[in-house]
């Protein structure tokens, strides 16, 4: 995606399109990390009396140098006097008529922020690619920036396909049809990964109509994602329906469980990307599928949001059967426990698993306690 320049305040989420170097020094000069006393080491010691000639606050006038036997007033981010290399807490001072007197062992630390511990101007921060996750705006701000050059969201259309389907909230009064689910978490997920939704569009078993929509999301989109339609029955139109914007497709499905019809492909110079029609499978194959390519959009490594991890399973596991199976699973203190129902068009077990185990074709049976790979479904 190209690059567009945002306010800080609207970066977070987004990829960085460059580096980010530090514009200044952290800290700028030397300054306290706690509230007491500063001054010289050469005259710290437990009993020592030393004349108080100054203070010094954050953000305020750099106090007077120090000379021997003197120290300054000081608070938690204020500038060190020049000449003092230590602060003692005020806890362990105590302090009359402009005297000091170390009351209290002081040590070990200095409390001490040199100037430029944190990072130099220069430094390189943030690498191109990078999420703006919360901690990269703080140092993004800290690097003394107020906007970030990022890659443009990309632009996501929806297209949900079959007769069956019908708004939520009206399939009660109609017993033929059912709730179009699945647009309402692609959509989510593909939120969470970064991506603005464009577009989106319901159509029924029409090739015509379909085709009419299919140019319409096109039009608006980067991504176009189309569920359903994706067998090889005499109504299923998710591949034709591209086939007169120029369909060149990549791959028409791959020997996974759940999620076999999902394909991919290029239309008019636009991503397409074919997802099932029923609910469980649509979003696992959006989780392997879709979230790498908004990635790879943004400028980010794919592998980035495809993070596999070894975890104990909790319960057993069957074997698998002639395709790479990914059971949906819950997160217990003790491991990953597969969720009861597997079926493909679950609905409620999606809100229940947090994670995809995955396991190769003809993988034996597994016991609780054993290993597995596995991905956080849900950001």
């Amino acid at each position: 995606m190209p690059a567009e320049n945002v306010p800080l305040i609207e970066a977070d989420g987004r990829v960085l399109a460059e580096p980010v170097r530090a514009a200044l020094d952290a800290p700028r000069r030397a300054v306290s990390a706690m509230d007491g006393y500063a001054l010289r080491d050469a005259d710290a010691a437990i009993g020592a009396t030393l004349r108080v000639i100054g203070e010094s606050f954050a953000g305020g006038a750099l106090p007077p140098p120090l000379g021997a036997g003197e120290c300054v007033r000081i608070f938690t981010g204020a500038a060190l006097p020049d000449g003092a290399d230590r602060v003692i807490m005020q806890e362990n001072c105590t302090a009359d008529a402009g005297a000091m007197t170390i009351a209290r062992e002081y040590g070990p630390g200095w409390h001490v922020r040199a100037a430029g511990s944190d990072f130099r101007a220069g430094d390189l921060l943030l690498p191109a690619g990078r999420l703006l996750d919360p901690g990269a705006i703080v140092t993004l701000a800290g690097a003394d920036r107020d906007s970030a050059l990022v890659h443009a969201a990309p632009r996501v259309a929806l297209i949900a396909t079959g007769d069956e389907l019908t708004a939520p909230g009206t399939a009660r009064d109609n017993p033929l049809t059912i709730p179009e689910s699945v647009s309402f978490g692609v959509a989510a997920l593909a939120r969470q990964h970064g991506a603005r939704i464009a577009a989106r569009l319901r159509g029924t078993d029409d090739l015509a109509a379909l085709t009419a929509l299919a140019g319409q999301a096109l039009e608006q989109a980067d991504v176009v994602i189309v569920t359903g339609g994706a067998s090889v029955g005499e109504r299923d139109f998710a591949k034709p329906m591209f086939a007169a914007h120029g369909l060149e497709l990549l791959f028409p499905k791959v020997a996974i469980k759940p999620g076999k019809p999902v394909w991919l492909g290029r239309a008019s110079g636009r991503w397409v990307l074919g997802l099932p029609g029923n609910p469980t499978s649509a979003m696992v194959t959006a989780r392997l599928f879709l979230a790498p390519l908004l990635a790879a959009l943004q400028g980010r490594d794919p592998a980035a949001v495809l993070n596999w991890q070894d975890h104990p399973l909790s319960a057993p596991l069957p074997a698998t059967g002639d395709r790479e199976t990914f059971w949906r699973a819950r997160g217990l203190a003790d491991g990953l426990e597969p969720v009861r129902n597997q079926d493909s068009g679950a609905q409620a077990t999606l809100a229940a698993a947090q994670w995809l185990i995955r396991r190769a074709a003809d993988s034996p049976a597994l016991d609780a306690g054993q290993p597995v790979s596995a991905l956080r479904i849900w950001p």
